[in-house]
């Protein structure tokens, strides 16, 4: 065996030494939070110790990786193991989309939720097959030298720099949204105050070591989110259904949660409620036409009330009369906001969505609209992943091409442990809501809705549409967020378990953002100023760019996530479908295709994000309103009725089409270029 082999030998032996030095003591951690909440220990106080701990123990592995040597910063040294890069990679994936919105996606639609699941699971297939192991061999530090180089010149780079930064900048403000929501609940600051508290952990790690930093804080956050995130769904598995196997059971729980719905769908009463709901949304939607009017229409109508009552002389009646004259809105401003959240009844007058109707629809045209959908999504995001830099970057810190392979079976391995126990948390809350919450009296609301509404009412809502006192599951309105991190108080765990889901949370918006935050650096600091302004810079000045640009970058996404711009599952999809169609075909001709020219790759790219940011921004509605100043009622023009969510199903086909005909009607690329794609093509002749 080879030094170097045995150096890396004794650095994998003495990295097992150390995590399970760290798991062990951060379960003595949780215990002894959980002992000192039973002797008086307030909520509080135990949201501030997780938060406070969690970015602390982060800084520290911070502090200990930190570097200016280039290799460490931008590749890990190239010697992460494939096992820890694994884990790694899937705390870099896991982020605050998955731990925090995928269980509460399939919550809210059922069936159609498993898209994302399949999608981003089978995205490391292609990974595997058709961009590591090559990206590997190819040996530098970020996508657009792949691009730079196989494509020659700095038109090519160029172009993957500003996707890579879009796409990472999208995805990177989800989050930091994610971390705000997070910190908000584990410490109840304002929810602006939480992002900034957050973007401190980010920054500590980040900023000091780059990507050798971010690896062993990777690492260390996967171990917390994994456990936090498997400990509730295991308990309330145990307490509906007796089993600790939440995966091989929830079946069971899924057949009790039909008949649920099936008595719910044939109940008067939230039909009676669904009808309520309808008719308060169009009135209001019908005086936000013309607001004034309806505004002195409403007003007078309320002051007649109120005479009226005064000459009958009913007491009763002058009383109603004067409340409701009382709580109407003090001006048009006023008014509109509330005609707005009566515009929003609309989604609660919808019928109730069965969990396991596969493709739902009234016709048979909307049920084919949901397939095509579904599949349009599923193809988005396996493409997506394959294409993304931050997930990319991180096969190129292996020792080996063979490593690089065997890590992305790892990641998937980590990936899937969270990804199928998602669905079954996603049935076990449903069944709670269903089956104990729903028939319950406002009077007596569980703790956990209280606590969440308090936290921010779009998360969470009740409203007594018609006025029994009684809860309907159409009054309730539950965002998809909060699922996850509501499930220890609804399985009554004690509350420190709660704040071992937040602080999971955190770790996993916190591990991604990291990632995501210094793909942005490198691509400015390595790619734009080392490669195509300043060849000769240093590595000292070249490494202290990328931490002064890493800051820059984490403030800007921090300023936009606190103005709350759209829900964390959108921007993140909408980052795979600007990386799938940007990098995923440019990236494949590269490696497989030697007649594939500079000028065409460059245009495909060009075109295949084009029309994707394009279809985008004229589909969905707060884009529309941001960069066309259109409103967000008017009506959506969609292609073939694919939402903007899978934008990326028309870029992707587009680029590789651009890019052949292009490459076909272009001199061929030199043979020093081909003789590098064949070099790159071959990744297991020699380790790189």
């Amino acid at each position: 065996m080879s030094t170097a082999a045995q150096s890396q030998k004794a650095f994998t032996a003495q990295l097992k030494k150390v995590y399970a030095f760290y798991t062990g003591g951060f379960a003595a951690f949780v215990i002894v939070l959980a002992i000192l909440e039973q002797m008086g220990m307030s909520r509080t106080t135990i949201g501030y110790v997780f938060l406070a701990a969690t970015v602390l123990l982060y800084a520290g592995i911070g502090v200990m990786s930190r570097t200016n040597d280039a290799a460490e910063y931008y590749v890990a040294g190239r010697r992460v193991p494939a096992v820890f890069n694994g884990m790694a990679t899937g705390a870099d994936w896991m982020s605050a989309a998955s731990f925090i919105g995928m269980a509460g996606t399939l919550y809210l639609t059922g069936y159609s939720g498993l898209a994302f699941i399949m999608g981003w699971t089978g995205g490391y297939v292609l990974v595997a097959l058709f961009l590591a192991p090559y990206l590997r061999k190819f040996g530098q530090f970020t996508i657009p030298d792949f691009l730079g180089a196989r494509y020659g010149g700095h038109v090519p780079r160029f172009i993957g720099i500003v996707i890579a930064i879009i796409c990472s900048f999208t995805y990177v403000v989800a989050q930091i949204y994610g971390v705000g929501l997070i910190t908000t609940r584990l410490t109840g600051v304002q929810f602006e105050i939480g992002i900034f508290l957050g973007l401190a952990g980010i920054l500590v790690c980040s900023f000091l070591g780059g990507m050798k930093a971010v690896t062993w804080t990777q690492v260390a956050q996967y171990i917390i989110l994994i456990i936090a995130y498997l400990i509730p769904v295991v308990w309330l598995s145990v307490k509906q259904t007796g089993f600790p196997i939440p995966q091989l059971v929830y079946g069971q729980q899924l057949q009790k949660v039909t008949q649920l719905e099936d008595k719910l769908i044939a109940d008067p009463k939230e039909n009676e409620v669904r009808s309520m709901a309808a008719k308060r949304a169009e009135a209001a939607r019908a005086a936000l036409k013309e607001p004034e009017k309806a505004f002195e229409a409403g007003k007078g109508a309320a002051q007649k009330a109120v005479a009226d009552a005064k000459a009958s002389g009913n007491a009763d009646a002058i009383k109603k009369a004067e409340d409701a004259l009382a709580k109407y809105p003090a001006d048009v401003t006023a008014a509109k906001a509330m005609w707005t959240r009566e515009a929003g009844l609309q989604a609660r007058a919808a019928q109730l969505q069965r969990h396991g109707e596969a493709f739902p629809g009234a016709t048979e045209k909307a049920r084919d609209t949901s397939r095509k959908n579904f599949l349009a999504l599923v193809f988005c995001l396996m493409v997506g992943t394959a294409a993304l830099p931050h997930i990319l970057m991180r096969y190129y810190t292996t020792p080996s091409v063979k490593e690089a392979r065997s890590s992305v079976t790892w990641s998937l391995f980590f990936i899937f442990l969270l990804y199928f126990t998602a669905p079954a948390l996603a049935v076990l809350v449903k069944f709670v809501v269903y089956n104990d919450l729903v028939g319950t009296s406002f009077s007596q609301l569980p703790a956990w809705v209280q606590a969440w509404q308090r936290v921010d009412p779009s998360l969470l809502s009740l409203i007594d549409i018609n006025g029994d006192g009684i809860v309907q599951r159409a009054e309730l309105a539950i965002g998809g967020d909060i699922v996850v991190l509501a499930t220890p108080e609804i399985a009554g765990l004690p509350y420190v378990i709660s704040g071992l889901v937040a602080a999971g949370g955190l770790a996993a918006a916190l591990s991604t953002a990291d990632g995501l935050l210094l793909t942005i650096a490198n691509a400015l600091s390595h790619d734009l100023y080392y490669k195509m302004i300043d060849p000769n810079a240093p590595t000292a000045r070249r490494v202290m760019i990328s931490k002064i640009l890493l800051l820059v970058v984490a403030i800007l996404a921090a300023l936009v996530a606190a103005q709350k711009p759209a829900d964390i599952l959108f921007l993140v999809s909408a980052a795979f479908s600007f990386a799938a169609a940007g990098f995923f075909p440019a990236l494949t001709m590269g490696i497989f295709w030697k007649r594939t020219t500079g000028i065409a790759a460059s245009l495909g790219m060009v075109a295949g994000f084009g029309v994707t940011f394009y279809y985008m921004i004229t589909t969905q509605p707060w884009l529309r309103e941001m960069f066309l100043s259109i409103p967000r009622s008017a009506p959506v023009s969609l292609w073939w009725d694919i939402q903007p969510i899978s934008a990326g199903l028309f870029g992707v086909p587009l680029g590789f089409l651009v890019i052949f005909i292009v490459s076909l009607i272009t001199p061929a690329p030199d043979k020093a270029t081909q003789d590098l794609v064949e070099d790159v093509r071959y990744p297991n002749l020699k380790a790189a």
